[in-house]
């Protein structure tokens, strides 16, 4: 069943491998990187493929210029990248003396920032694509109900795609499980399993609200850049998202820290203990919840803009702003079919001045809150949001 779910990144990777040497393909694992790759792949006239994993596979590459040599005019992906950092240097010097676009498409499940030496070392060869977990568009709806699925069971193909609610919620146990005692180790980490498991849990009790390093140190019993530095690494591995203020001068005092967010709804129903749409419902971060699920479809969608959330020391905010260059778009998330914006959204939007302003909600169909700003469900939202974007 994933293999027939298309993603919306598919056509814009073939773009950059038809630009590029080289493309990256990021995002967490289990989130169906190697099923878009192996269909993508499909493709071209002549593919090869190794996951790192693999010790069969990473064997090939004991000697890679030699392995490279048997496979010339070949695409070649390599799953599970992180894994074998060194052989970006080889890339590099394999790339420039082969002078051709769409020689390698390389698999990772750690950040740009956590694969320094691709940036380092293939500077103007390579592009970086995200992919996550899958989006309200590319599953396959038939009404509300689908959507509210994707939000409670978040959307890891596993997770989403499970037979019943306990399957899902038994999938996501262990990948949270797995994550923490296998994952995190793989990549070089030497974290205590339970310490990051317990920071990460308490980040889903902030989820939507202001990291404070200090306080979550304090209940960690470590320094705050110790607790800073995990929260940067579940950041660098896709599980957080650190959503930064927005930087603007208009002579008001604007809140400095980041707002944290666990990235998948799914993961983060699951490290409260939410099981069901029902528990959701009547649980206090119902609000939160939905406003982060909404955010990360929004910035999947608007590829090269910046995401921040705009807040001032006097109560003016908004949710979610996009902005790139003098552009900027902004939207505020409620998680109510009827919903209502008090007046930090209004001061808000007199500061800033975006040229678009929606409101998003469970709701039916579109309606004007005012003459300029509408209320839209998800769904419509993200149609408009590529038509203000393209």
């Amino acid at each position: 069943m994933q293999d027939q779910i298309e993603r919306l990144l598919e056509n814009e990777l073939h773009r950059q491998l038809a630009h590029n040497p080289a493309v990256v393909l990021l995002g967490p694992r289990q989130c169906g990187k190697t099923t878009l790759a192996r269909m993508a792949l499909a493709r071209y006239p002549r593919v090869a493929y190794l996951d790192l994993e693999n010790p069969s596979d990473a064997a090939r590459l004991r000697d890679p210029l030699a392995y490279f040599a048997l496979h010339p005019d070949t695409l070649i992906c390599l799953d599970e990248i992180q894994r074998a950092p060194e052989l970006f240097a080889v890339l590099r010097g394999y790339i420039d003396r082969e002078e051709r676009t769409g020689m390698f498409l390389l698999l990772g499940s750690a950040s740009r920032d956590l694969l320094q030496q691709s940036s380092e070392t293939l500077a103007g060869r390579i592009s970086y694509l995200e992919l996550g977990p899958f989006l309200a568009d590319e599953i396959p709806s038939s009404g509300p109900q689908d959507e509210n699925r994707l939000w409670v069971r978040g959307g890891f193909p596993r997770s989403f795609l499970a037979a019943d609610e306990q399957a899902s919620v038994d999938w996501r146990r262990n990948f949270v499980q797995t994550f923490l005692e296998r994952d995190i180790g793989a990549l070089g980490f030497r974290i205590p399993p339970a310490r990051l498991g317990r920071l990460w849990r308490m980040c889903a009790h902030l989820h939507g609200g202001l990291l404070n390093a200090s306080r979550l140190a304090g209940s960690l019993g470590v320094s705050a850049p110790t607790a800073r530095s995990y929260v940067d690494i579940l950041n660098g591995t896709f599980m957080l998202r650190a959503l930064e203020p927005l930087e603007v001068n208009l002579g008001k005092r604007l809140v400095k820290s980041p707002r944290i967010y666990v990235r998948d709804s799914g993961i983060l129903h699951s490290l409260l203990g939410i099981d069901t749409h029902e528990e959701l419902l009547g649980h206090p971060t119902l609000g939160s919840s939905y406003e982060g699920f909404v955010i990360e479809n929004l910035i999947a969608h608007a590829r090269g803009w910046a995401p921040s959330f705009y807040r001032t020391a006097a109560g003016a905010e908004l949710d979610l702003v996009l902005q790139k260059a003098n552009r900027k778009i902004a939207f505020e998330i409620k998680a109510s079919s009827t919903p209502a914006v008090q007046r930090g959204f209004w001061n808000a939007v007199e500061d800033l001045q975006p040229e678009e302003v929606c409101v998003i909600g469970p709701v039916e169909e579109p309606y004007p809150l005012t003459q300029d700003i509408m209320v839209r469900p998800l769904m419509d939202a993200l149609r408009r949001l590529a038509e203000w974007t393209s």
